[in-house]
């Protein structure tokens, strides 16, 4: 494998995610947000989770210092022109995203490596929007991405083998199990998650039982950590309704056809999680 640095953008919660994954793994990692302060916040939210791991016994502080001297953050694009693999974790949309990689296309080397972490969109449009085509690919990361152990790595029609391969290596070198699969609207995990998250809030709306008992018996009945609606909620209801109405555009499936709760939802700014209000009232848990 010849990756050994590594540059993420995106100023969220995934991107410091998987620079520390990659950082554990042995690789200089270059985090790149818009504004440096929010690169800054990037890097203290790595502090803080390698902190709690060894305040936890999970984790020499040594290696802790280790990992977190590997890890720069730059609001500078051009810091990234060494990278040997840019993985963006940017807003999902599209037209961001071509216009980012092409920006990236015209920094860094030839010979770099350029991934997307989208969990939806067509890997394909980014491709075109370089000179690189076969060099872009997607690198899928779950959240919270140090916990998840799974990666899919994305092959648009135009990626080479060894692009595949090298990013396949990749993962697994960050201790992931990486899962191939071709450029599909949700890949593997989210075309199959989404229409049973959808139709949760469908029989919630339906008035079939409350958000509490649909959580509680998805998690008794299937074993699942997590019920569809508290979910939702993690993912954030914006997200999933940009996930769905991906879907959806690719498959005219109508279980990918976004329930009108969830749009109202996202137009009331009750998001989730990150807004302290969806289908659970998280400011009162605080």
């Amino acid at each position: 494998m010849t990756i050994q640095r590594v540059g993420i953008l995106g100023s969220g919660i995934m991107g410091s995610g998987i620079a520390e994954v990659a950082a554990k793994a042995g690789f200089e990692v270059v985090l790149r947000s818009r504004q440096q302060a929010s690169a800054d916040s990037m890097v203290a939210s790595l502090e803080k989770s390698l902190a709690k791991q060894v305040e936890r016994g999970k984790l020499e502080q040594a290696d802790a210092d280790a990992v977190r001297a590997r890890v720069s953050a730059t609001d500078h694009l051009g810091a990234l022109v060494d990278c040997d693999l840019v993985i963006e974790s940017v807003v999902e949309d599209l037209e961001i995203k071509r216009a980012l990689f092409e920006e990236l296309d015209s920094i860094v080397q030839p010979e770099a490596i350029l991934a997307t972490n989208t969990s939806t969109l067509p890997v394909i449009e980014m491709a075109m929007a370089t000179r690189r085509p076969d060099k872009v690919l997607g690198v899928h990361f779950f959240n919270p991405a140090p916990a998840m152990s799974l990666v899919e790595i994305i092959a648009p029609l135009t990626a080479s083998a060894e692009t595949v391969a090298e990013a396949k290596a990749f993962a697994e070198a960050c201790g992931k199990n990486a899962v191939e699969v071709t450029d599909r609207a949700g890949f593997i995990v989210n075309a199959l998650l989404f229409p049973y998250l959808n139709n949760a809030v469908r029989m919630l709306e339906a008035g079939t039982a409350s958000a509490e008992d649909i959580d509680t018996a998805m998690k008794g009945g299937c074993n699942f950590p997590m019920g569809p609606l508290a979910l939702l909620d993690l993912v954030g209801l914006d997200t999933s309704v940009s996930i769905l109405d991906a879907l959806y555009t690719e498959f005219r499936d109508p279980n990918y056809a976004a329930v009108p709760v969830l749009r109202r939802m996202v137009s009331a700014g009750q998001l989730g999680r990150k807004s302290g209000q969806g289908f659970y009232d998280y400011a009162k848990k605080a």
